[in-house]
């Protein structure tokens, strides 16, 4: 029978307790520098906590039983915001007075320079209706009568022309959605990304929207 060979006789000296826990510790420093990184440039998960968005991404209070997203933060570094866009964005001034904090989610629906005026339910841009059926559920209608909360008259009563570098939207839920209709634009700066994919639940996986959205 052989003896057991001593750790102490390896040509290769093993590692202290002291050296593996500091390459465990840079380990874990690199990877929460490399997960913070990502998520402040490039993409990151959010949960949604409102109907205002159904029946295109279902939200709850309960984020257990609310889709989860990703969030694209990297693409608007190059591009701006599209008409049908869903994005996230920081609350606005407007918001902020009304002590909101959270981020809000909602569709891109007019764009800068453009005429936005509400007509019979129907949102109207440079004097034509857009064609909303891919998002909208059948009898939603577009209206004021939501803004019973925030600046009176609301942002919409009248037709308004959207600023430079600010975005009009607006939740898939009209009937129950806290939006430009009520408070008024986004600044191009408080937007944080674009929605672009559904991760949970498992059913549901995959890109969001349909497309193309408008013909």
């Amino acid at each position: 029978m052989q003896n057991q060979v001593s750790d102490n006789n390896s040509p290769h000296p093993q590692p202290s307790n002291s050296s593996w826990l500091a390459e465990l510790s840079r380990t874990v420093v690199l990877s929460i520098v490399l997960a913070l990184g990502i998520r402040t440039f490039v993409a990151e998960a959010r949960w949604i906590p409102s109907g205002s968005m159904e029946p295109t991404l279902h939200g709850t209070p309960n984020q257990w039983e609310a889709d989860k997203i990703i969030v694209d933060k990297l693409s608007y570094k190059f591009s701006n915001p599209q008409r049908g866009d869903i994005v996230v964005f920081s609350p606005t001034e407007e918001l902020q007075k009304e002590q909101y904090q959270d981020a809000f989610i909602k569709r891109v629906i007019a764009l800068p320079g453009e005429k936005v005026e509400l007509r019979n339910g129907k949102v109207y841009i440079d004097n034509k209706a857009l064609p909303e059926n891919k998002y909208l559920a059948t009898g939603q209608r577009t209206a004021i009568d939501v803004c019973t909360s925030g600046q009176q008259p609301p942002f919409l009563s009248q037709p308004v022309t959207i600023p430079a570098n600010s975005y009009l939207v607006l939740g898939d839920n009209r009937n129950s959605s806290y939006d430009s209709r009520c408070w008024g634009v986004v600044p191009r700066e408080n937007v944080i990304g674009r929605a672009v994919i559904r991760f949970w639940p498992l059913n549901h996986v995959g890109g969001i929207d349909k497309s193309p959205l408008y013909r």
